[in-house]
């Protein structure tokens, strides 16, 4: 009986995939070669060079985290005015509702 052991997960912050990605497309490293350097598998080099590919192109994969910070920034800038936006739709009819409700109002 063979026992097998799970190689321990590593994990890589959005910046640490953004600058190996950097090295694959602009410094031509292999995708060998980043797997040495980062310890990362060969499905998840690939799937942060093509992220990052796509984000240079200025195509967002959804449920995905940015790997350039400017991007990130980006994103999370439009979700906080989304949650605006719907804060003042809410408040508006809140208002509609108060004043249509208080006959001293209108």
């Amino acid at each position: 009986m063979t026992i097998t052991t799970r190689k321990t997960r590593l994990n890589y912050t959005p910046k640490q995939k953004c600058e190996y990605a950097r090295l694959m497309v602009e410094e031509h490293y292999s995708n060998q070669q980043i797997m040495d350097i980062s310890g990362a598998g060969a499905t998840a080099v690939a799937r942060w060079k093509k992220q990052y590919l796509d984000e240079q192109r200025g195509e967002f994969t959804q449920n995905k985290i940015p790997l350039d910070a400017d991007k990130r920034l980006i994103e999370e800038l439009k979700k906080e005015l989304a949650e605006s936006r719907e804060d003042v739709r809410l408040l508006k009819k809140a208002t509609a509702l108060f004043i249509r409700d208080n006959p001293n109002l209108k």
